[in-house]
Parts: C-alpha cells; structure tokens; sequence
C-alpha cells in the first residue's frame, strides 16, 4: 500500500469507461490510499492496462460503466472484439 498525494492540492482520480469513454465518476482528495482505491487488489499487469497517472497528479482508471456492462452481458461475443462500439 502506498499514498497518492500532491502536495497541500487536491489531486482527482477519474474513472473513465474503456469502451464508451463516458466518465463514470470522479474523487477528489488531498491523499488517498491504493488500497482505498482498490489498486492493491489487481495484478501489476493490469494496474499497467487500467491506471494513467497524469502530469498535474491526477489519476484515470479504466473501468467498464454500466451500459458498456449491459451490452458485453447481452453479446458475450463481443469480448472478442477489440472495440464493440462505433
């Protein structure tokens, strides 16, 4: 576990769809833990896929929202497929 801080400013953490691209939700504190964020509790290789770590501090994970959700359950086949949507 380790600490995400940016001096005395608030830092955001962005969750962002992987697919759609639509923000899902956003934080903003001045020190967060990783394991507050769930970060310890995925592989190093995904945290590689998933989280960017932007120059002015703030943090983008990609997740999937839950229309992205909703059509990957209706059209498993589409896990195949690099992008889905158009």
């Amino acid at each position: 576990m380790y600490s995400l801080k940016l001096g005395g400013h608030l830092l955001s953490i962005v969750y962002k769809c992987r697919h759609c691209g639509h923000t899902i939700g956003s934080l903003k504190h001045q020190v967060l833990s990783t394991s507050s964020l769930g970060l310890d509790m995925i592989s190093a290789q995904d945290k590689r896929e998933m989280v960017t770590y932007k120059e002015n501090g703030d943090v983008h994970i990609q997740a999937i929202c839950e229309g992205c959700e909703a059509a990957l359950y209706e059209h498993p086949h589409y896990y195949e497929l690099d992008y889905f949507l158009q």
